[in-house]
């Protein structure tokens, strides 16, 4: 999913900021993990990789996008079409989870979570069942 910045892929749509407007939980991996050792990157990205990919089928099952970013800045769509900015530069790890459902406060992971606790902040967060809601429209996983 993310690498670490010496590796980025090409792919305009990780370094893009992102508009979000649908419950979303946001990977960043931010450039300013230059900062790491390449070993220490290289554990942090296939560890968050991993830990995502646990938690995804549950992000599914419940109607959450899940979106990559390399970019530091992330926008929350809001009625009237107007745009609130999350900036994510400056925060205590440069990688992490972002969760956000347009109308409520964002919530903010930095670091590695495994997925015990990964799913704790998403069943807190978005208030998640055990039973899919079908009312919903299938998401897709933005890339």
């Amino acid at each position: 999913m993310l690498r670490p910045p010496r590796e980025l892929p090409r792919d305009r749509s990780l370094t893009t900021p992102r508009v979000i407007s649908e419950p979303s939980v946001v990977v960043f991996w931010l450039p300013s993990t230059d900062t790491l050792s390449r070993d220490s990157a290289e554990a942090a990205s296939r560890d968050l990789d991993f830990y995502t990919e646990q938690v995804a089928p549950k992000l599914s099952d419940n109607q959450i996008a899940l979106v990559p970013t390399n970019v530091d800045t992330v926008y929350v769509e809001l009625p009237g079409h107007s745009r609130r900015a999350i900036v994510l530069s400056g925060l205590d790890y440069p990688y992490g989870y972002l969760l956000i459902d347009p109308g409520t406060p964002e919530r903010i992971l930095t670091g590695v979570y495994d997925d015990d606790e990964l799913l704790d902040e998403l069943n807190a967060y978005f208030d998640l069942s055990d039973e899919p809601d079908s009312s919903r429209v299938l998401p897709r996983v933005v890339t």
